[in-house]
């Protein structure tokens, strides 16, 4: 070997020898801690957070070799855990109290009551990292077509944040997201899988993942993320509609029975786009408003597409209402389930419509179908009724005694699973 070589190959050696694990705040995201400040670190988040801690002797060469991986794993869950690493030839005593007899060794620190465990996995950071993710706390809730207007509603004080993703479960950053201190306190956090199509396409989503925001005593300001899918990103967008104290329960005379009771019942009619007119809703959606109500009369469910059809129809008369001073609201009678309003209505096919005035003299104005009742309930049918009435030439049929039929009563899906499990 030449001298020159040789002399290359001897610096190598004695520069691998001399190799320390040496954490750099300005290289690594690793957090350095001490057994002095241990418990300020780790202990006393143990109720609400993960943590990792990885111990290592600074002049060992598998623990120098580990830096780059767990330096990845710190800076891929960056605000979302803690990643950090206690210096066992500083500490050694320290090291010995908490089991460790070799490094490097990784503690991961789940949330109470979970106990801490010694990570015996690969020390790679794609494995590391999926170890801690595992134990972070999940506090979004899954959205479905029946629940995403309880969830919107509930809780007026607090933004309500749906994640739209075609993951089947939600990813860490959601749930480091929804666990943070603060904002499971402020903030609702929903998740959608793309699977839910009914869901996809009431909120309008084109892509994944989306994410949308819905605030307001009624829910009506509807914003959309556009910044990078980033935790630091979500979480300063997030932040801006986060106020501390916001969204707390408040607690009843029966000697704190009543915590957690929300400040308002859930009102799903508020959001919904065309709302369902029932025993609970139809005070806020028709009696007690203004205007007149064209009401969408369907045998069962009303689906999507007739939602944007009744949403077309509202968009085209809304600009001819201005200048008038009139007001129409849009709903939806199930009249499979409200068999008096059916026979209020008399429908002679369906779906049909009616304008209903609910003001001093109640009475309501039908879609007329024709002589053979070839007429069918289309865009183009309600269109014609609603502008009959606007011109004024539509004829009312007074109510009978000037007196509602009675509402049917409806037992939600939650009561009805919880009956069922009484049983």
């Amino acid at each position: 070997m030449a001298p020159r070589s040789a002399a290359v190959v001897f610096a190598t050696l004695v520069a691998c020898s001399n190799a320390k694990v040496k954490l750099d705040a300005m290289k690594h995201d690793i957090q350095g801690i001490t057994a002095q400040n241990f418990d300020g670190v780790i202990s006393k988040f143990r109720d609400s957070a993960v943590s990792a801690v990885w111990f290592y002797h600074e002049d060992k060469k598998e623990d120098e070799a580990f830096l780059d991986d767990y330096n990845k794993v710190a800076g891929d869950l960056k605000g979302m855990a803690k990643i950090t690493a206690v210096n066992c030839a500083e500490f050694d005593v320290f090291c010995k109290k908490q089991g460790v007899k070799e490094t490097p060794t990784v503690m991961v620190y789940p949330p109470n009551p979970v106990p801490a465990f010694k990570y015996e996995g690969k020390l790679e950071s794609k494995a590391v990292g999926a170890k801690v993710s595992r134990f972070m706390q999940d506090y979004s809730e899954k959205l479905t077509s029946e629940n995403v207007d309880a969830f919107v509603t509930t809780d007026p004080t607090k933004p309500k944040v749906m994640l739209f993703s075609n993951k089947k479960t939600p990813p860490t950053i959601w749930k480091a997201l929804s666990s943070e201190t603060v904002f499971r306190r402020t903030i609702k956090f929903g998740f959608v899988t793309e699977e839910d199509k009914d869901l996809v396409q009431k909120f309008k989503v084109k892509k994944f993942p989306t994410v949308i925001m819905q605030r307001g005593q009624k829910a009506e300001i509807k914003e959309e993320f556009k910044g990078e899918m980033k935790f630091g990103a979500l979480k300063d967008w997030v932040n801006l509609y986060s106020e501390s104290g916001m969204g707390d329960k408040v607690s009843g005379g029966r000697g704190g029975q009543d915590e957690g009771v929300s400040l308002e019942d859930a009102k799903p009619w508020l959001v919904q786009e065309i709302p369902e007119l029932t025993a609970k809703s139809h005070n806020d959606i028709c009696m007690k408003g203004e205007g007149l109500c064209v009401i969408y009369l369907k045998q069962g469910e009303i689906s999507q597409a007739e939602t944007d059809m009744l949403k077309n129809i509202e968009k085209k008369f809304t600009s001819q209402l201005s200048d008038r001073g009139a007001k129409l609201r849009y709903m939806w009678l199930n009249v499979a389930a409200e068999a008096a309003y059916k026979e209020l209505f008399s429908p002679v096919q369906l779906p049909s419509a009616v304008v209903f005035n609910p003001h001093k003299r109640l009475r309501f104005t039908s879609l007329d179908h024709g002589e053979d009742n070839d007429v069918k309930g289309d865009e183009t049918a309600i269109g014609n009724l609603v502008d009959k009435v606007l011109g004024g030439d539509a004829r009312f049929t007074m109510v009978k005694g000037q007196k509602m039929p009675a509402w049917a009563v409806r037992v939600d899906a939650k009561d009805a699973k919880n009956d069922k499990k009484e049983l």
